[in-house]
């Protein structure tokens, strides 16, 4: 039997309500700075609490990424689960470890983590402290896809755990299904032994016209991310960045200091957002903003959480011929940042939490 559907309105009426609802619902959701007494946890079925600075879970929702607090009680083991995006952590407190398809890596407040997609993943906590870290992850993107997929086991030992989903080996071929067979392998073969782990004592500092920074996770050291990384900047007293913009959302979870940031439709007539240790600032697709470190004497530390590569890649060929990096010309860039070699730059110390 035939079924004719008709609507009260055309495609053209409701493209442009749902394109205006969608950017009314956002613009009602933005934030600017979160702080860390608003991510307050609660206990999970995990054995874990989990807080949220970011994400729709905690009523905050985002586009590319989510940002969420984990504590684990000592002498706890978290349930082991999987999902289909991957995520980075950052340690702030206590020492535990994470077992990774199978893998323990045992970490300490400053290291880092990458539990790709797929990966059977759990926590524990041996010593005498709470642990506390920071997980930023790419599910927002996935599930706007609807590829949002998570599988919780319990306590299931690691042994009866499924593998990883499987894929098939490249074949010979110089037709199009060989040639993606081949293509999706190699992709799949560089990605599933990248690096998993990044320990505090590895760290190095360096200086760059506008602060010293270092990698935490990053593909140019070794890791296997979806897009997402993960880098740490150091702020001199009384020292600020330059004032830049770049595509795609942007967290920025203060480690160590106080300050405020410059955020704006333009690089004049914005407005500044104060923070402190242990918030996050939210910088938004294409916003001019420029972080600043109030203290006169103490130096700031930030971890910036960044969707660059997969997604920023696409955004550039979507938005050609935009820049995805923008910043004053030089002699201005270097006025507003200051000499970086200039500062006597403290000892590197691990973050401490409260």
């Amino acid at each position: 039997m035939s079924v004719h559907t008709s609507t009260q309105t055309t495609h053209y009426h409701v493209q442009k309500r749902r394109r205006a609802q969608f950017i009314e619902d956002w613009r009602a959701n933005h934030r600017t700075v979160v702080a860390h007494e608003d991510a307050r946890t609660h206990p999970t079925a995990r054995g874990s609490r989990v807080g949220v600075y970011v994400g729709a879970d905690g009523d905050r929702p985002t586009r590319s990424m989510d940002a969420l607090v984990h504590e684990i009680d000592p002498g706890v083991t978290t349930t082991v689960h999987r999902h289909s995006w991957d995520a980075m952590l950052f340690v702030v407190a206590g020492r535990g470890w994470s077992e990774i398809d199978g893998r323990r890596v045992d970490f300490g407040p400053g290291d880092s983590l990458h539990l790709p997609a797929w990966a059977w993943h759990r926590s524990g906590n041996d010593g005498s402290e709470t642990v506390r870290y920071l997980s930023f992850s790419s599910e927002p993107l996935l599930e706007t896809m609807g590829m949002a997929v998570i599988e919780d086991a319990g306590h299931t030992p690691v042994a009866e755990l499924a593998p990883r989903p499987p894929y098939s080996p490249g074949r010979d071929g110089s037709d199009p299904y060989a040639a993606r067979l081949r293509r999706l392998a190699r992709d799949q073969d560089a990605r599933r032994p990248g690096r998993l782990h990044t320990g505090w004592d590895e760290l190095e500092l360096r200086n760059t016209p506008r602060t010293r920074t270092t990698f935490l996770l990053d593909r140019a050291i070794g890791y296997q991310a979806s897009g997402i990384t993960m880098a740490m900047f150091e702020i001199g007293p009384g020292r600020a960045q330059s004032m830049h913009r770049h595509p795609g959302e942007a967290w920025l979870y203060v480690v160590e200091g106080s300050g405020e940031s410059y955020l704006g439709p333009e690089p004049e007539g914005g407005t500044r957002h104060p923070w402190k240790k242990g918030d996050i600032i939210v910088v938004d697709h294409f916003l001019w903003h420029q972080h600043i470190n109030t203290d006169p004497e103490r130096t700031a530390k930030v971890v910036r959480i960044h969707m660059f590569d997969s997604l920023l890649e696409t955004m550039r060929a979507l938005c050609d011929p935009l820049v995805l990096f923008e910043e004053p010309p030089d002699h201005i860039r270097d006025a507003q940042a200051g000499d970086p070699s200039t500062i006597d730059w403290p000892p590197l110390r691990r973050p401490t939490w409260p």
